[in-house]
């Protein structure tokens, strides 16, 4: 008995049901085969605060895509699913919770805290996977993994003793980036550059002893507290002779020297820069070089320290007001400038953050960064498109040592102690070592890794290194690394150096970069336009696979998308199409209609052209996935579906399906079956259902096998042939159009041609159904008077005038028509040559009017020609 679809189709009908089954029977969940090709791909670990958005949905859809057509193609086909704990996200999110219960994490401790995270974790961190599942994404979910999991910390532990034995991670003071709002060093790459408002304020700096003073400017004020020198060029003959000597800092009356530094730069400013070591990564190296004092000014909250009582306590802003009201009425500020300039911020909170000196743990990257450099170079990894190696090449080439501590306490714990009696250091496995130098007691270092440390272990973490595992072995390295180009900084490229110095291998052989979703005027969704989509929403009103069609139609790798409602109902529309067509279908066939095609014998024209353009779509749809074109793909499928097969195939076909010719059916229920395989990967709920009505082979098209381009099936002569006759029946369409022909008057139609391959008896009904024609003659030479004469492809043809119009009323309404263009036109040519309005009118309008005259002209020929021809 045949399946039954319901008349309209209702996505949340079938979608639930349809993701539970398959996650029942297994088919995301490879088995080791080493039999097979593999292929596989780890998931971006969504963040467990994150709730499904647009970004998510377009990264998804296009690695799912890809997976999909692995499956079907015959790999051992693994795409590895986790969450990321997210260390300075979540435990911001538990901070807030506790603040409204007039709780901090210091009332807590951190066993208390850690307990609460755990907790919340459990609560709402896999929100984002059920989330995930909604849009139909095929994971291994039996392999799930979360960046804190005892596997994944485990390789991270022992990432950090190997990096330290071997030189590469150390402790020291240096200049960070610290965020006052989230309380913690981040590193270079979670600094996003905002151009913010400022001034630059000019300083006198008295010399000691008289005689003047040095100039000096700043953007931070604040920050002089600070200073612990001036420094000028050394060729700088304005200043050789204050080398040594000594200036006064206003405000704190402190002597600071004035040195001899190249930083100071002879054709920049007065050539006099203050230097304040602890507060600025330039100054910095100057005090080294210099071995000046460090003097810390700010707090971690970023006020003012208690070493300086007047400004004690004050926001590092509200002290720069006092601090420049304070040098003005001191006679010290000399100018204000304005000024525009490029303000690091904190990329999870858009705090601007704070360079400060402070004692963190960091990994030296120039080792690092040279083999991860060659891997893209030599090719053995490729990023799609080509160009955003550029941008691979250029953080990797100017990159500095990575800042890996984080002075939170949700994340992977430092594996470093320190003897309490001592002082010794030592990282270990042990997680309560005895100090190995006195026997003392040994405290851990209470900071956590960056949350990147441990992603950039993903894809060999989660497949059990530093174990060789079956996983490990089978599906590592991983193909494809789906991602947006934001992040090639903060995770592609800490992910290819791991891989290569703990795996010596590349992680994985292609980086496939799309872009951002953004909205229909193209601009970024943001909470503050109020232009957000969410993508669960569309799931609930249109279904998982108009989401997935409208994200994957005309996506290119590397460019941003628009997302608009219309491309929302064009895909709410191509799915009612499918559904539709599936539906007629099922109608015309016989219970014992088998899957497969009849010998190529029995098979009509049109049977040969739509199976031969289905064997070549599928080569060329197959061809497009392989290079990552998949809005190229789709677009194929897409015009295949609803013009092809829908608006030509079927309406050839109608006539024999409806005396139920046996070989008709079979025709199209295989094409249409296969087709649902091609388009399966993009839109995997519909096609599934509708597969499982049709004629078929296997028990779900997830595991069905991919339609491959077969040479028997290729028929080129019937493929030309049907070219050649659709190209006329729309040619036939267009004229009777331009003349207001009805379809339902229907004319004689003569064919003149000498290709009777595409034009024969076997075709003259093509014409009487879909060009509205009586009565259908074929001659190979001749011509017929007072007749529409079209010329098309291989043919000329013609229809009685008397046929398709009332002579009398055309005439008429050309002759209308033509006084009107004469008026036109005179009125154009009059305002054209008219010296005032050309001297006085913009240039575009004159271009306009001269566009105006030229259509008129060209429509007033062709009513005379008409009106010739009748």
């Amino acid at each position: 008995m045949k399946k039954e679809l319901a008349k309209t189709y209702d996505p949340a009908s079938i979608e639930d049901k349809l993701y539970s089954l398959w996650c029942e029977k297994g088919y995301f969940t490879p088995k080791v085969d080493h039999s097979k090709p593999h292929y596989s791909i780890v998931i971006p670990p969504p963040n467990i605060t994150g709730q499904l958005h647009m970004g998510h949905a377009l990264d998804n859809t296009l690695q799912d895509i890809l997976i999909r057509y692995k499956r079907m193609s015959g790999y051992g086909t693994l795409w590895l699913p986790g969450t990321d704990h997210a260390s300075i996200a979540t435990e911001a999110k538990i901070v807030e919770a506790m603040r409204k219960e007039g709780l901090t994490k210091e009332d807590l401790g951190r066993e208390g805290f850690l307990e609460r995270a755990w907790a919340w974790k459990e609560q709402y961190g896999g929100r984002i996977i059920e989330q995930l599942k909604k849009i139909g994404s095929s994971c291994d979910w039996t392999r799930e993994r979360f960046t804190l999991d005892e596997g994944c910390s485990r390789a991270v532990r022992e990432v950090f003793l190997r990096l330290y034995n071997k030189g590469l991670i150390y402790r020291g003071e240096r200049i960070i980036n610290w965020c006052p709002h989230c309380k913690t060093s981040i590193s270079n790459a979670e600094v996003d550059y905002a151009e913010q408002d400022s001034h630059f304020w000019h300083i006198r700096y008295p010399l000691v002893g008289g005689g003047g003073y040095v100039e000096v400017a700043t953007t931070r004020p604040e920050t002089m507290l600070g200073d612990t020198a001036v420094a000028v060029n050394p060729e700088d003959e304005r200043y050789k002779h204050l080398i040594g000597k000594y200036c006064l800092l206003p405000l704190v009356g402190r002597r600071i020297p004035i040195v001899a530094d190249e930083h100071a730069q002879l054709d920049k400013g007065t050539g006099c820069v203050k230097i304040t070591p602890a507060h600025d990564p330039n100054d910095f190296e100057v005090g080294r070089r210099q071995k000046l004092p460090m003097e810390v000014v700010l707090t971690a909250d970023a006020k003012i320290t208690e070493n300086y009582p007047k400004y004690a306590g004050m926001d590092r802003y509200e002290a720069r007001k006092a601090i420049v009201n304070d040098l003005q009425e001191g006679g010290w500020l000399c100018e204000i400038e304005d000024l525009k300039h490029e303000v690091g911020t904190c990329y999870r909170c858009g705090t601007t953050i704070e360079p400060m000196i402070s004692l963190q743990w960091f990994v030296k990257m120039e080792p690092l960064a040279k083999p991860a450099i060659e891997a893209v170079r030599d090719g053995r990894i490729k990023f799609v498109p080509e160009r955003f190696d550029k941008n691979y090449f250029h953080w990797m080439e100017n990159t500095q040592d990575w800042c890996i501590s984080r002075q939170l306490w949700w994340g992977h714990r430092i594996p470093a102690f320190y003897c309490d009696k001592c002082g010794e250091t030592v990282v270990t496995l042990d997680e309560n070592p005895v100090c190995p130098k006195c026997g003392g007691h040994m405290t851990q270092d209470p900071d956590t890794l960056d949350t990147w440390f441990s992603s950039a272990l993903w894809p060999f973490s989660t497949m059990g290194w530093p174990d060789i595992t079956e996983d490990l072995k089978y599906f590592y390295p991983t193909n494809t690394l789906v991602t947006g180009y934001d992040i090639i900084t903060f995770w592609v490229s800490r992910m290819i150096f791991s891989a290569l110095e703990y795996t010596d291998t590349v992680p994985f052989d292609t980086v496939l970069i799309h872009g951002l979703v953004r909205d229909a005027q193209g601009r970024k969704m943001s909470k503050s336009l109020g232009n957000g989509i969410d993508p669960l929403e569309i799931i609930d009103k249109y279904g998982a696979d108009a989401l997935r069609f409208a994200l994957a139609t005309g996506n290119s790798p590397g460019n941003d998308m628009r997302f608009s409602d219309e491309k929302i109902e064009s895909a709410r529309n191509f799915n009612n199409k499918i559904w539709n067509a599936a539906r007629f279908v099922m109608m015309k066939l016989d219970e014992d209609t088998k899957f497969g095609l009849p010998d190529a014998a029995q098979l009509a024209t049109e049977d040969k052209w739509i199976i031969s353009t289905f064997n070549r779509i599928a080569k060329e749809v197959t061809e497009n996935l392989d290079k990552y074109e998949l809005g190229v793909a789709l677009a194929k499928l897409y015009d295949f579906v609803w013009d092809i097969f829908c608006d030509w195939y079927i309406e050839l076909a109608k006539p024999r399906l409806n005396e139920g010719d046996k070989v008709a059916m079979q025709v199209i229920a295989y094409v249409f079956s296969q087709t649902m395989k091609l388009l399966h990967p993009f839109m995997p709920f519909i096609t599934e259902e509708v597969w499982q009505t049709l004629p078929h082979e296997g028990e779900s098209i997830v595991i069905s096998e991919w339609p491959a381009f077969d040479p028997a099936l290729d028929f080129p002569k019937e493929e030309a042939a049907m070219a050649k006759i659709i190209a006329a029946i729309r040619a036939i369409r267009n004229r009777r159009a331009e003349m207001n022909v009805p379809p339902s008057k229907k004319a004689s139609l003569l064919i003149v041609t000498s290709d009777s391959d595409s034009f024969n008896d076997a075709t003259k009904p093509f014409f009487q159904k879909l060009a509205y024609s009586s009565e259908v003659s074929i001659a190979s030479q001749g011509e017929l008077a007072n007749a529409v004469q079209i010329v098309s492809e291989g043919c000329t043809l013609y229809i009685p005038l008397s046929d398709v119009v009332d002579t009398e009323k055309e005439t008429a309404r050309l002759t209308k028509e033509k006084e009107r263009l004469h008026g036109e036109i005179d009125r154009i040519e009059r305002k054209l040559s008219n010296p005032g309005f050309v001297a006085k009118a913009p240039a575009a309008v004159i271009e306009g009017e001269k566009e105006k005259l030229a259509k008129y002209r060209e429509m007033l020929e062709a009513t005379e020609a008409a009106l010739a021809q009748l």
